[in-house]
C-alpha cells in the first residue's frame, strides 16, 4: 500500500508521489526564485515538482500525465530548464549533505565508490539521448528518496 503525503490544503487527489508539506519545506528555497520581470510565473512550482516526480515514480510517458497535474509540456520544460541550470545537483547536494548531519555524520563524504557498467551499443560518437535521460532520471530519483520525510 501505497502512502499519500500529508498536505494541509490540497486542490486536487494526492498521488503517493506528491510532495508533503514538510518535504516542500525542504526544497522550495532551493529553487529559482522568479526573474522579477517580463510575464509573471503562473504555474506552481510544487505542482511541477510533483507532475515530475509523478513521471519519474510510475514510469509513465510525459504526454500520459493525469490532467490535473500542470500541461506535460510545460513540466518537460522545467525539468530540462533546471537539468541545463544544475538545480537537480543543487537540490540532490543540499538534501544529501542535510540527512547526513541528521546521522551525526560530516556533511560532505570522505570515501567515494566509483561504479561502471558497459552497454554495447552502435554509436560511434557522442552520448546517447537515451542514456542521458536515464542517468538523470536515477538522479531525480534519487532526489524524491533523499527527501526527509515527515513522521
Amino acid at each position: 500500500m501505497s502512502r499519500l503525503p500529508q498536505v494541509a490544503n490540497a486542490s486536487r487527489r494526492l498521488y503517493p508521489s506528491d510532495l508533503s508539506d514538510s518535504e516542500w519545506e525542504h526544497i522550495k528555497p532551493l529553487l529559482p526564485a522568479p526573474k522579477g520581470f517580463g510575464h509573471p510565473r503562473t504555474v506552481d512550482l510544487r505542482e511541477i515538482l510533483n507532475a515530475i516526480f509523478y513521471v519519474q515514480r510510475s514510469g509513465c510517458q510525459w504526454e500520459m500525465m493525469p490532467h490535473d497535474l500542470p500541461p506535460y509540456s510545460t513540466v518537460y520544460k522545467y525539468f530540462q530548464k533546471w537539468q541545463r541550470k544544475g538545480i537537480w545537483l543543487k537540490i540532490h547536494d543540499h538534501l544529501r549533505e542535510e540527512l547526513r548531519k541528521l546521522d551525526g555524520r560530516e556533511p560532505q563524504s570522505t570515501v567515494a565508490i566509483a561504479d561502471s557498467q558497459s552497454v554495447k551499443t552502435t554509436e560511434k560518437r557522442g552520448s546517447s539521448t537515451a542514456s542521458t535521460a536515464a542517468s538523470l532520471s536515477r538522479v531525480v530519483g534519487v532526489i524524491s528518496s533523499l527527501i526527509p520525510k515527515a513522521s
